[in-house]
């Protein structure tokens, strides 16, 4: 892929705290900090608000519907006002059912005909037995376009599921699907078209079988969460993040999270570049950037919980100056921008460190750094090729760095899913590395959100998407000082 720095905007978006760099220095710092405005943004972090503090943690009900999850497991509405649905019986898991993380098919300009459109090649077909896991497929076609395609599934008890396929090559409909049990099911395909009022097409029932014992389970040999004791490059590169957003969409209230994030090589001469998710930085119901933001690599390296002492993590603390986003990121909210679930926060050659003393002022030669990988990785496959592992700060296993390791799969068009990844809330925006070696390798995306009902873990594509020209854009050296910048690639 190109990578091509097309344009960008910056956005008004305080990321340091409230004191000035006179009144900080005039304060003193903690350790042996070197500039006011990141011992600014360290003593901003009290006992109290680092104890208040949430995973900044996105989840998606069967409804489709986005919730956080905040450290008791609580589901907190995320742009919209609906309560979260009583816990039920698993559902079947789609990533389509979960928010438009693909763009809809061109529709054709209505014309006046009465046929529905045409449906063949249904896969699985009658009488196929699957597992627990499996695509399904139909050819879709209508010379007035296509408005919808959407595949029903009728479980063992007579229920049904609704998921709305996504067009891939030609006029094929796909969708994956999940979380299927053993007994007798049934499918079918409802496709309406772009003529005037929209005709419809339901296709006949096709049953099928499932026999999840007799298929290999999405999962095996899987490390599900445990803590990272390998050492290596990603050890010291990958750390947690600080940093607040608003709790109200007028910005008069903010609240604390925390994130993780991984410091990636680039070709900058004097800022370094961390890697990490979108919702980590840009806050996309009340459309601003994060502030506050702290960076603390290799905490676990200190074996001392979040606190506000930088002194006792072995690199201290690190202040970004600013975010970078896509502006599909900003002007969609979760989950509609899914698909962008990808960031950067910027910190400055020198002047951005406080706490325990560092070899450099420059992040990166002080803790190292990962290469960000923006080409097509393995996945899905039968070897142990595409093992991919999964690390961050989960909130629960404070101060332990946590990770989970298994084969890679696609969940829909827009995101790679690790089905039984386990890590908790906090590790949002942790790397994926594939293939590790040594406890090094290339970042091919990130942590970015789950169900509500099932483990599993998403991360959205880094290839052949706008990823890599906004890190063209954080690595430029751009004027993003105090501001953050959104990028349209």
């Amino acid at each position: 892929m190109s990578r091509r720095l097309v344009r960008f905007t910056l956005a008004v978006a305080i990321v340091v705290g409230g004191l000035s760099a006179a009144s900080a220095a005039a304060q003193g710092a903690p350790g042996d900090a070197t500039d006011p405005r990141a011992s600014a943004v360290a003593r901003h972090w009290t006992p109290d608000r680092v104890a208040a503090a949430e995973p900044r943690d996105l989840v998606v009900d069967e409804r489709g519907l986005a919730y956080r999850r905040d450290s008791a497991g609580n589901l907190e509405p995320h742009g919209h006002t609906v309560a979260a649905a009583a816990a039920g019986r698993t559902r079947l898991r789609a990533s389509e059912s979960a928010g438009a993380t693909s763009a809809p098919a061109p529709r054709a300009r209505p014309v006046a005909d009465r046929t529905g459109p045409s449906v063949s090649a249904v896969a699985p077909a009658a009488g196929t037995t699957i597992g627990a896991e499996k695509t399904f497929s139909a050819v879709v076609t209508d010379p007035s376009g296509l408005r919808s395609v959407k595949f029903v599934i009728v479980y063992p008890d007579g229920t049904i599921g609704t998921f709305s396929a996504t067009r891939g090559t030609g006029d094929t409909w796909s969708v994956g699907l999940s979380g299927f049990t053993d007994g007798a099911w049934a499918w079918r395909v409802v496709a309406t078209d772009g003529a005037k009022g929209g005709n419809v097409t339901t296709s006949p029932t096709v049953p099928f079988t499932v026999d999840a014992a007799g298929a290999p389970q999405p999962g095996s040999g899987a490390v599900v969460n445990a803590e990272w004791t390998q050492g290596g490059a990603v050890q010291s590169a990958a750390g947690r993040i600080y940093f607040e957003m608003p709790a109200n969409r007028s910005g008069t209230s903010w609240d604390g999270y925390v994130c993780s994030g991984t410091v990636a090589t680039d070709s900058a001469t004097a800022e370094s570049v961390i890697i990490t998710a979108a919702h980590c930085v840009y806050d996309d119901v009340a459309k601003t950037f994060a502030r506050n933001v702290l960076f603390i690599p290799d905490q676990a390296g200190g074996g001392s919980p979040t606190d506000v002492d930088c002194t006792n993590d072995p690199y201290g603390c690190w202040a970004p100056v600013h975010g970078v986003v896509d502006d599909d990121w900003t002007t969609r909210t979760f989950p509609d921008n899914i698909p962008w679930d990808y960031a950067y926060y910027v910190v400055p050659g020198a002047g951005a460190h406080t706490g325990a003393a560092a070899s450099s002022d420059s992040l990166e030669a002080a803790v190292g750094t990962l290469p960000v990988d923006f080409s097509q990785p393995a996945f899905d496959l039968a070897d142990a090729s595409d093992v991919t592992h999964a690390l961050g700060y989960s909130y629960s296993d404070d101060p332990n760095f946590m990770y989970c390791a298994e084969d890679m799969t696609a969940e829909g068009a827009d995101n790679w899913w690790l089905p039984s990844c386990g890590l908790s809330g906090g590790a949002s925006g942790g790397p994926w590395v594939q293939p590790m070696g040594g406890g090094t390798g290339p970042i091919v995306s990130v942590n970015s959100w789950g169900y509500t009902s099932s483990p599993g873990m998403a991360g959205p594509k880094l290839a052949g998407t706008s990823a890599a020209c906004l890190f063209d854009i954080a690595e430029s050296g751009a004027d993003g000082v105090n501001r953050g910048i959104v990028g349209t690639c």
